[in-house]
């Protein structure tokens, strides 16, 4: 196993490497059909000469034998792409032994030369787990080697220059098995790259029109009591141009979203914090500063303030909002309903930007009723580093 989490391991350096198949094919190289051309290219210029032979000087039983063989040794060397379907893994076994043995006969019947067991292992090397193609390649080397000193063989050029063909293609199909692999993981990464953006731009969709869109309907339902009561058109007339002027800005803020050009101020949100509250007639006691806020923390717990303010607004039913403000914390408090704390998504999103820049959000009941919202950064994740990145982690949305 790696000792990394998300590494991916492309070497034989674990075990799961030596026994796994190889991986299927990206797109690159050549395609089986396509395979067969540039197997005949390999194939039958050692195939034309035995058969010139044969043609010429007549063929006894066992060079008939030899003849039929070497055709079947062709056929499978140029035909076994088609067996590496994952659903064909036993085909491929047998395929591949078969082809071993019968490239070991035709050593054999002829005069123990080896080059024509080249074919065999290579093919061996691309089609069978690693730890496979080693046990059976070298056994098929050890084997014709013992041959060899059996009969009083002196000269091993031949077999050594086999075995380091057989060496090459060995690497050459763990490089290729390496190559697949990380493409696969460029892939996945492509893929998981997407749904990160996905999620962040639905989260930042949520905090965004959640606040704005319930600050305008705060705003709205205002307008209309007055316009009703007809007792103060020039304030309806105010509250509808905030409902203008917020929409617009909610316009903005999606454009800026999109483009992941947006900042979020801390200032601002208790600025709008304010005229939400004030609309909704919710008694609301703010900060007039946040100065003695960690700036690298300012961004976050903007985002904080924002959706504690939208869920008083729509949910609570409070009279009056308590906002305090430290240097690694924030309190939103208020005298509503409370109840059981939901992990809803706007819970959700805070609490994964929180989890960024190493800190915790708590949503609790007082003990004199109420909701209280707070968030907490330990001093020592500061002293890390540990600020808000510009794509925070994935979390809810609306």
């Amino acid at each position: 196993m790696s000792d990394y989490p998300g590494r991916v391991e492309t070497g034989l350096n674990t075990r799961e490497n030596w026994w796994a198949d190889m991986p299927p094919r990206t797109g690159r190289g050549p395609r089986p059909r396509r395979w067969v051309f540039f197997g005949l290219a390999f194939i039958v210029p050692g195939c034309v000469p035995a058969a010139v032979d044969l043609a010429t000087d007549g063929a006894t039983a066992k060079e008939l034998v030899i003849a039929a063989l070497l055709l079947f040794y062709g056929a499978c060397y140029v035909l076994f792409p088609l067996s590496l379907r994952p659903s064909r893994r036993k085909l491929t076994y047998v395929f591949s032994a078969l082809m071993l043995l019968v490239g070991l006969t035709l050593v054999f019947l002829h005069d123990n030369n080896p080059y024509i067991l080249i074919y065999a292992t290579a093919v061996l090397a691309f089609t069978l787990p690693p730890a496979w193609a080693l046990i059976l390649d070298g056994g098929a080397l050890l084997l014709v080697l013992g041959v060899h000193l059996a009969i009083g063989k002196d000269d091993f050029g031949d077999l050594v220059a086999v075995a380091s063909i057989t060496a090459a293609m060995f690497f050459m199909a763990n490089l290729v098995r390496a190559v697949r692999k990380l493409e696969a993981a460029n892939r996945e990464i492509a893929t998981l790259a997407v749904a990160g953006e996905r999620e962040r731009l639905a989260r930042d969709l949520h905090d965004i029109l959640g606040h704005s869109l319930t600050t305008i309907t705060v705003k709205a339902g205002l307008a209309r009591r007055i316009l009703e009561s007809g007792k103060d058109d020039s304030r309806a007339l105010q509250e509808i141009r905030e409902v203008e002027s917020l929409t617009r800005s909610a316009l903005s803020d999606i454009r800026a979203t999109v483009s992941e050009y947006r900042e979020v101020s801390l200032s601002a949100e208790v600025a709008g914090a304010r005229a939400a509250l004030r609309a909704a007639e919710i008694d609301a006691d703010l900060p007039h500063a946040v100065d003695n806020v960690d700036p690298a923390l300012q961004r976050t717990f903007g985002y904080v303030l924002r959706e504690a303010v939208t869920n008083v607004l729509r949910h609570s039913g409070a009279k009056h909002v308590k906002v305090r403000l430290g240097k690694t914390w924030l309190e939103v408090e208020d005298d509503g309903e409370g109840g059981e704390a939901m992990a809803g998504n706007g819970l959700q999103g805070l609490t994964e930007r929180l989890d960024a820049v190493g800190g915790t959000l708590t949503a609790t009941t007082p003990p004199g009723g109420g909701w209280l919202v707070r968030a907490d950064v330990p001093e020592s994740a500061l002293r890390s580093d540990a600020t808000a990145p510009l794509s925070e982690p994935a979390g809810g949305c609306a």
